[in-house]
Order: structure tokens, then C-alpha cells, then sequence
């Protein structure tokens, strides 16, 4: 295997063209941040480390023209510099923006799409190294396709952005009783831009965070209270705990009566600082998105299954909601949508859990979150997406040789062409 880190497209372009000369497999990585093998390979491993600049800025179409692999935290930032923001984003921003955008990574708020809706433009090169300049105009089918295309389609090379201008969000998070939040779980979603809840397992109670725009101006938590709050508390005193509960597991349902013991807090800062927050505690996790209407009788599932399992968890079950679109394999692909995501500490068996969750997840036409663990194959997927096989058709024009084909694809999308053999949840 070759690991290579170009700095110009030109250099991506020629990688690709020298691995399809070559008989050779390319896949690029971003932060590796995804639990699954999306980005695995025998061939050619792309790192973009070294190509992560903010190229222009359209400032009268609120536009900024990315490379790929810009890393999130520093896009927001010079997204600030200019005045301009992303309308919604996900909790986690270690990811490269065309890691996060191939995964259907997204945030919360029923009113608005995950990262790949306010792709406003991209440059993809395809299997014999030729780039595609693509966008609703231009080449509309391989960019509606391109957004959410899981390393399928080619190497996105550069990513056009629609932005907002730059904004305040106020912040309130707290404990809630969950069987209250469930009955009003209408009018959290309908009164609050982005509304998310965390129920804590062996407990009655749910942590809610309700986040709203807000002309204020940032006043923050103070440096100390914030650097307690996510650092100290959220990551080191987290992570003891769950150190704990691994080593000593009847003593779980004591530990996470601790977690919603904080009381609210509210504060006003910057957009993207609100939506994201540091995360060091490493976790295994898997995440189903469902019509948002069946959100409460999914839940109400899984929250059962795990008090009638015995099973001992540390992690919250995270439950979110995005606005429908319209990209063919995007999680929210033609429907409202509501995100039930679990989670268990790094070294704690998974299978069992997350299995039992899936086949919940199954009833609704749960589709998983591309990069983040599950047991799908090619043949139960593809019934859930309407536009499967429009993405099929761009993937076998694009690739015919399979340049960008791994594992993972194989499993989850089938070969280039066809349907995949010989996977079935037991073998995996």
C-alpha cells in the first residue's frame, strides 16, 4: 500500500489516474474519524493534510470555495474572519468537510438539513482521473449525487459552501424527566431551531440541550466554567466514570445518577461553538435515522429493550432531527427525519446491544449513518432509498472500474454494476 499527501488537485488528479494505469485502488481518508472501513485500502490511501485551504469567498452570494480536506474546526473559524457561518452543523468538528459531507453527517433542528444540503457547488475526479466541475447547472446528476457518495464516485477535490451570515446562538441545556420531554417532544422540535436530548440509561431523565439565534452578544461561560464543563466534566470526569463502570459494572446505574445532578445552564456564543463541543472520551457507536413520526415508539423501544436486557451502559442514547432532502443516499433522503444514536465505551462488547437496536431500527426503515457502525448490506439498503439506483448510475458511469471500490462499498452498496454477494448480518 502507497500513502500519498498531495498539496494541489492536480497532484489528487494524477494519483488517480496513476492507480487506474496501475490496476491500483484509491480511497482518501479525512480524519478518520468514522468507525467503519469506509476508507480502507490494498492501494493507494490519499491523506489531505496537506490540502485544506479556503481558496475564495463569493461574499455576495455568502459562498466560500473549499479544498476537501480542510478540517472543520478551522473552517468555522475562517468562516468567522469573514463574516459568515454554516447554518447548522453536527457536535463533533475534528472531521475534513468532504469526510463529513460523504457520511450524511449532520446536526439537529427539523427545520434544517445535515452538512451536505448547503453544498452549493464541488469539483470530483472521477475513476480515469478527469475532473468534473459540478453543481445544480452543471453535471446536476453527479451532484446530486456526488454530496452524500461515501468515497464511491471519486475524489472530491474542492467543496463551494452556502453560507449565512455570522451568528449567535443562545444555549440552554438541563435536565429533563424523559416521559415529560416524550409528551412534549412536538413542541421542543416545533419551539427550538436545534433540539436534541441525551436519555441516561437506568434513569428517569434526559439532558436537553435547546439552541436558538439570538441578536445577543456572546457572553459565553468564562473561560474556567467552560473549560468544566466540557473538559473537565464532559471528558475527564466522563471518562473515569466509564473506566469504572468497565471495570465494575453493577456499578453503572449508581454512576449515571451522577450525570443529570448539574442543573441548567444557559449561555449566548458564537454559532459554531455552540454546536460543537471537545469530545477525547473514545466510544464505539452506531446511529439510525427514521421517520421523524415514529420517533417516540422507537425510542420508547429501545429504551425498554435496555431496562428488560439487564445490559449496563455508561453512554447516553442521543436523539436528534433534521428537515428532509433530496440527495439520493443522504439518511434524510425524502423524509423528516429523527437520529437515535447509541453508544458504548472504547474496549466494551457491542454486538449484542447494537444488534438488537438495529432490528428495532428495521420496523421504521432505519438507514445507518454511513460512517458510523452497523450490520446493513447492498440487498436490505437499497429498498430504503428511493434514488438508489439514480446513485447507482452515476457510481457505474464515474467508476466503471471499481478504482474507488473497498470492502465497505462492496458490502453496503454492492460492487460497481451489480448487488453484493455473500453478506448477511451473521457473517459480518
Amino acid at each position: 500500500m502507497a500513502i500519498e499527501a498531495p498539496a494541489t488537485e492536480g497532484e489528487l488528479a494524477e494519483i488517480v489516474r496513476t492507480a487506474a494505469e496501475n490496476g491500483q485502488r484509491v480511497k482518501v481518508v479525512g480524519s478518520g474519524h468514522s468507525f467503519t472501513g469506509i476508507a480502507l485500502t490494498d492501494g493507494r490511501l490519499v491523506r489531505l493534510d496537506n490540502y485544506q485551504r479556503l481558496l475564495s469567498t463569493d461574499r455576495e452570494q455568502l459562498q466560500v470555495t473549499v479544498e476537501a480536506g480542510i478540517k472543520l474546526q478551522r473552517l468555522y473559524d475562517e468562516l468567522w474572519a469573514r463574516g459568515l457561518a454554516l447554518p447548522n452543523a453536527g457536535d463533533i468538528a475534528y472531521q475534513s468537510i468532504s469526510g463529513a459531507v460523504s457520511t450524511s453527517t449532520h446536526g439537529t433542528g427539523r427545520e434544517f438539513g445535515g452538512l451536505a444540503t448547503q453544498i452549493a457547488g464541488l469539483r470530483l475526479i472521477t475513476g480515469t482521473g478527469e475532473i468534473i466541475e459540478c453543481s445544480p447547472e452543471a453535471e446536476a446528476e453527479v451532484f446530486s449525487a456526488a454530496r452524500v457518495g461515501l468515497g464511491a464516485l471519486g475524489v472530491i477535490s474542492t467543496i463551494t459552501l452556502q453560507c449565512v451570515p455570522a451568528f449567535h446562538l443562545r444555549a440552554n441545556e438541563g435536565p429533563m424527566r424523559v416521559d415529560q420531554l416524550l409528551e412534549d417532544l412536538d413542541q421542543h422540535t416545533a419551539e427550538n431551531e436545534h433540539f436534541e436530548f441525551f436519555w441516561v440509561p437506568h434513569t428517569g431523565w434526559a439532558l436537553t440541550k435547546r439552541n436558538n439565534g439570538t441578536m445577543e452578544a456572546a457572553l459565553g461561560r468564562g473561560r474556567w466554567n467552560e473549560w468544566r464543563s466540557d473538559v473537565l466534566m464532559g471528558n475527564y470526569v466522563f471518562g473515569a466514570l466509564c473506566r469504572l463502570g468497565r471495570l465494575r459494572p453493577q456499578s453503572i446505574p449508581r454512576i449515571m445518577r451522577l450525570l443529570p445532578g448539574s442543573g441548567p445552564i444557559e449561555y449566548v456564543d458564537r454559532s459554531y461553538r455552540i454546536f460543537a463541543s471537545p469530545r477525547t472520551v473514545r466510544f464505539y457507536e452506531m446511529e439510525y435515522e427514521i421517520p421523524i413520526e415514529a420517533a417516540k415508539e422507537a425510542f420508547g423501544r429501545v429504551r425498554k429493550y435496555i431496562q428488560d436486557s439487564g445490559i449496563m451502559l455508561s453512554f447516553p442514547v442521543e436523539v436528534r432531527f433534521t428537515a428532509p432532502d433530496d440527495i439520493p443516499l443522504s439518511t434524510a433522503s425524502g423524509r423528516a427525519s429523527c437520529y437515535i444514536a447509541v453508544h458504548v465505551f472504547e474496549g466494551t462488547h457491542y454486538q449484542a446491544y447494537f444488534e438488537a437496536v438495529e432490528d428495532i431500527m428495521d420496523d421504521y426503515g432505519g438507514r445507518p449513518h454511513w460512517g458510523k457502525l452497523h450490520f446493513q448490506t447492498a440487498e436490505s439498503l437499497a429498498p430504503r432509498y428511493p434514488q438508489w439506483d439514480a446513485f447507482q448510475a452515476v457510481r457505474k458511469r464515474l467508476d466503471p472500474s471499481g478504482i474507488f471500490a473497498n470492502p465497505y462499498l462492496d458490502r453496503v452498496l454492492g460492487p460497481v454494476g451489480g448487488q453484493a454477494d455473500g453478506y448477511t448480518k451473521e457473517s459480518l
